[in-house]
């Protein structure tokens, strides 16, 4: 169980939270890439073109007909981070076989993210998130519930949402004013002297915006300069930044690693992957509620709290997307838990945490869009 904070958090939506190290940041955790430097402008890809006229093939045939490398089985994981070749930060040639995109399941992967049951990062390469994703659209849709992307589950897909899945984007000057940070500190106590945790760079910031691995934006956009204003880039068509509808329950899952919202008829709203407690600090079981929503939390460490990872003084980490707890904090009833975003969303559902409810930050904001305080959370 995690130990009880000496101060309640405010009940006001607007103001920053101090809260309990409880849910930090994973320790193991990659250093973030290098900011990408300049390069060309991106033009319509091969791989775009892969994309957008995907469809479902069985392996053997589509190898015989030539197209990309499919992505790893259920279960491999990818772990998200740019690849330093070249200034664009890797294409897709520069990748190993097993972390090319495959067009079939990026263009599922996107659709999906557009009906609300989320694969958690956009990628192209699968694995156990989208595999749970494809698994609750399959349920919600009345087809064979096996996780597969296959032709059923393609057709599902396709036939309710035609339209492009890649888009141009052209990068603003607030885009590429930031800040950007460089690599984010491994302390949590270096972290506490920095103004903002901010992304580390440009291209981390568009891949995040997106959904998308910083590896597949740049296989989309080889040699662009993600910093420079002006610059028109390939990016995944994603759903609505909110949901369509109010929710009035809220279901986690502790075996699945994952969450879903529901409105007060009972009706499906949103499915998200989370990462969810560990063995040795697990997340709470039974019923609670939303207590209130901060969006841009800062972070307290306090070393009585915790046994490890911020030295032996308290203090405060600021608000920002690389914070330990991300974009936003869904607070509990509970004290010390919530359910918020993370810095590092390829290992959502990857990793354990210390009891809170981890989304990637797009998906607890989405999800924060629909939550009053007084939402009931139950976990199972």
């Amino acid at each position: 169980m995690i130990p009880r904070h000496p101060a309640r958090l405010a009940l006001v939506a607007a103001l920053p939270l101090l809260m309990a190290a409880a849910c930090s940041r994973d320790p193991q955790a990659e250093p973030p890439a290098d900011p990408a430097s300049s390069g060309a402008p991106s033009t319509q890809s091969g791989l775009r073109q892969s994309i957008e006229a995907a469809t479902w093939q069985p392996p053997a045939e589509a190898e015989t007909a030539g197209s990309a490398p499919t992505g790893p089985s259920p279960g491999r994981t990818n772990n998200g981070k740019a690849n330093a070749d070249g200034p664009g930060g890797g294409v897709t040639d520069a990748l190993p076989a097993d972390a090319r995109p495959d067009p079939a399941m990026v263009r599922a992967q996107i659709l999906l993210d557009r009906t609300r049951f989320s694969p958690g990062i956009i990628d192209g390469l699968g694995g156990e998130n989208t595999r749970q994703a494809i698994a609750a659209f399959e349920e919600a849709n009345d087809l064979p519930v096996d996780g597969e992307l296959d032709a059923p589950l393609f057709l599902a897909l396709t036939s309710g949402d035609g339209g492009q899945v890649l888009t141009d984007y052209t990068i603003t000057s607030e885009d590429a004013a930031g800040p950007f940070i460089g690599p984010v500190p491994d302390s949590l106590e270096a972290m506490a002297e920095l103004e903002t945790v901010g992304y580390a760079t440009a291209r981390e910031a568009m891949a995040e915006r997106f959904h998308m691995s910083e590896d597949l934006l740049s296989a989309l956009n080889p040699g662009v300069d993600f910093g420079r204003a002006g610059q028109t880039i390939v990016v995944a068509a994603t759903g609505p930044a909110e949901l369509q509808g109010e929710v009035a329950r809220i279901v986690i899952d502790k075996a699945e690693n994952s969450l879903r919202a529901f409105d007060a008829e009972g009706t499906l709203l949103a499915f998200y992957p989370a990462t969810i407690g560990s063995s040795e600090t697990p997340s709470p079981s039974g019923t609670h509620r939303v207590r209130a929503i901060a969006p841009r939390p800062n972070y307290t460490y306090d070393p009585s709290r915790v046994t490890s990872g911020g030295g032996n003084r308290t203090f405060v980490i600021p608000p920002g997307p690389n914070n330990p707890v991300g974009a936003v904090w869904i607070d509990l009833s509970r004290d010390t838990y919530g359910i918020h975003g993370t810095p590092e969303p390829a290992r959502i559902g990857k990793t354990a945490s210390s009891g809170c409810v981890r989304l990637t930050n797009w998906d607890v904001r989405q999800l924060a869009s629909g939550v009053k305080a007084g939402v009931t959370v139950e976990f199972r």
